[in-house]
């Protein structure tokens, strides 16, 4: 039914498949664990703890494989970023965006009123610290 070469050449390509997943594995771990013991030296507990929860998860081999519009699967780069470009210009080109906008600035300047200094300054203290920016990019930390 099988003959032994083919045993031997599915035996020799599944060592090769596992010495490699286990080299890519020792590349990914040698720079984590380095940047752990930096974190530890420099005393960035915060951005340790949450590295050694990243670390807990392990090492995930991750493919860079995507399906186009005729249902086949995409592994060259060029092609992975031409899907993506399509696919999300697809989702964010929408028509007649301009007069949503115009309508929405319009109709907020009439819904809000003016905001007191004083009312600024206690939205400001109410900010939460090590938060992303929002749209502005400016963090909390700055505005105090």
């Amino acid at each position: 039914m099988y003959s032994q070469s083919n045993v031997e050449n599915l035996n020799n390509v599944r060592r090769e498949a596992s010495r490699h997943f286990r080299n890519k594995k020792e590349e990914y771990l040698k720079p984590k664990i380095d940047e752990l013991d930096t974190k530890i030296k420099m005393k960035n507990i915060r951005d340790l703890y949450r590295d050694i929860n990243d670390f807990k998860k392990g090492y995930q081999p991750r493919t860079n494989i995507v399906k186009d519009k005729k249902g086949d699967l995409v592994t060259d780069c060029h092609s992975l970023v031409a899907s993506w470009r399509n696919h999300f210009s697809q989702l964010l080109n929408v028509h007649g965006i301009n007069e949503v906008r115009q309508i929405n600035i319009h109709t907020t300047e009439l819904l809000l009123p003016e905001l007191s200094a004083f009312e600024l300054k206690m939205a400001i203290e109410k900010l939460k610290v090590h938060k992303s920016p929002g749209i502005d990019q400016i963090t909390s930390e700055l505005t105090t």
